[in-house]
């Protein structure tokens, strides 16, 4: 065997060419760089690593700001994201698990005509309570009511509820209460009372199968694409981060809610949902990812034009997260359509009375 360092030292001795020679030579090489429908190895883009392709992003790309809401007389503070100055108040409420960046990318879509407020609700994101594991109906409801109470005072401005899944129940009951008087229109996206009740007996079997430990903030965004519970990137770039906490002691990421320990409460998200609904005393929309059955309250409510029906297509549960821009225009579509104005509902030609403020 030859050694390979005597070789490589080895200095070649350059051939004679003729001038006609080279020519040629320089001619084949440029010909030979042009790029060829018959190669066999075409130029390719570099290719994305994993962990830059599920980077998180700032919420503040999307909401203007983010504030903490204490909540009088109490411990509880609520964390808060708004954008937009004008226009009524789209005040979201996430789903279990979720927390108030589920909404980022649509507010970022609806902030140059209204007012997106979005919650973490107790247990979730950055809010901090005395119970984070009472997530009785109840509770949610008056967190929401105190949080609105804290911004807005005795005079509120027209307020729109938009709730997803467990949200939307929240949305439901808090209008139902008619505790809110400037309320002026109710949104519920993808949750059925009838679907929902029939998934609870599933419910702990698959909070138990999903993947509990990250290693990395972006190895959770990157299972919760692939995993198929949320469809848009660049949501679950923004949303994922905020559904998580560090374990020291593992040394890794968890999820910050710790739904599997509130079962107690699951049954009194759903139950009577259909009727609370169609009770609501305010225009409201029902949005459905793909062709998610009404249960019979809700089919009869819908033939009495009781409610307006949307099912939103490919897209996952969180509609709100997979398809923004859509979910954006069927919200301000919906405030437009009912003439829903910062004061609540306008009609042409007839001024409404002015609030005096205490």
């Amino acid at each position: 065997m030859e050694d390979s360092s005597a070789t490589a030292n080895l200095t070649s001795v350059p051939e004679e060419t003729s001038e006609e020679d080279q020519n040629h030579k320089t001619a084949t090489e440029s010909v030979n760089k042009l790029p060829s429908t018959f190669s066999s190895k075409p130029d390719r883009p570099p290719i994305q690593i994993s962990s830059q392709k599920y980077a998180p992003i700032d919420w503040s790309g999307y909401f203007d700001q983010e504030d903490d809401v204490q909540i009088q007389d109490s411990n509880d503070v609520f964390h808060i994201y708004t954008a937009g100055t004008e226009g009524p108040v789209v005040f979201c409420i996430h789903g279990g698990g979720y927390s108030g960046l589920s909404f980022a990318l649509s507010a970022s879509k609806m902030k140059e005509k209204a007012r997106v407020v979005a919650m973490d609700l107790r247990g979730h994101g950055k809010s901090s309570t005395e119970d984070e594991l009472n997530l009785s109906i109840e509770t949610l409801c008056n967190d929401v009511l105190a949080v609105l109470k804290t911004m807005y005072g005795d005079s509120p401005p027209a307020i729109v509820l938009v709730g997803h899944s467990m949200g939307g129940s929240v949305a439901v009951h808090v209008a139902a209460k008619k505790a809110l008087h400037s309320l002026a229109g109710l949104i519920v996206v993808d949750v059925v009372e009838g679907t929902a009740m029939a998934s609870l007996v599933h419910m702990q079997k698959i909070l138990a199968n999903r993947l509990q430990h990250f290693s990395s903030i972006e190895k959770a965004i990157e299972w919760s694409v692939k995993g198929g519970s949320l469809r848009n990137v660049e949501s679950a770039q923004v949303s994922i981060p905020s559904t998580l906490k560090y374990d020291e002691a593992k040394k890794c990421y968890t999820h910050r809610a710790r739904l599997e320990e509130t079962e107690q409460y699951w049954r009194g998200w759903y139950e009577g949902l259909s009727e609370k609904f169609l009770s609501s005393p305010v225009p409201k929309i029902l949005l459905l990812a793909g062709t998610d059955r009404l249960d019979r309250t809700l089919t009869i409510g819908q033939m009495q034009g009781k409610f307006q029906m949307v099912v939103v297509r490919h897209t996952g549960h969180a509609i709100q997260e997979d398809v923004p821009e859509e979910f954006a225009t069927l919200v301000l579509n919906f405030i437009h359509r009912n003439r829903i104005g910062p004061r609540g509902v306008e009609i042409p030609g007839i001024p409404r009375p002015s609030v005096s403020k205490p």
